[in-house]
């Protein structure tokens, strides 16, 4: 099932084409975060939903689905957590003049772009790069990465031990 928080995403459209069921919430719908939460929940369950894969959702995750989906929320964050977490993840990293960039996969938790490294990958800053070149050079690293993850994921490859260190095996 595909859930997008923006009723037009083009997900919603190539998922629906491929046949598989999409919600398209609206703006009202988040006017209670806990209630759109326990909606999304709800309808993950229903669908026999293992684990949610969230790509491009650019809201807080809360207890109703990281308690129906403990360790199961994975994210994607277009920089080198913990440095530079947020919405401006790109950005921020080209003001603060890193030399070193990247792409971070984690699991969701109750502290925004917090929870336990999956993967990472690195790309250097070059001293020409503009923003915009580096955002295409960051996405390209997501398309790459975020897949590979995933695949380690379904193969049942990914743990999490007792310190909350994630393990790939």
């Amino acid at each position: 099932m595909v859930i997008s928080s923006k009723p037009d995403a083009f997900g919603l459209k190539r998922a629906h084409d491929a046949g598989i069921k999409t919600i398209g919430l609206t703006r009202e719908v988040y006017i209670d975060q806990n209630a759109a939460d326990e909606l999304i929940a709800e309808e993950m369950l229903n669908a026999g939903a293992e684990y949610i894969v969230m790509a491009g959702y650019m809201r807080m995750v809360t207890a109703p689905i990281l308690d129906a989906f403990e360790d199961k929320v994975i994210n994607i964050h277009p920089a080198l957590l913990p440095a530079f977490p947020g919405a401006h993840g790109i950005e921020d990293a080209y003001n603060a003049g890193v030399k070193i960039a990247g792409v971070t996969v984690h699991f969701a938790n109750a502290i925004y772009d917090e929870g336990p490294i999956i993967a990472q990958a690195a790309l250097e800053v070059g001293e020409a790069d503009s923003l915009e070149a580096l955002e295409e050079r960051i996405h390209a690293i997501e398309h790459d990465l975020y897949p590979k993850t995933l695949q380690l994921i379904a193969e049942g490859r990914v743990a999490i031990d007792d310190n909350r260190i994630v393990r790939i095996s």
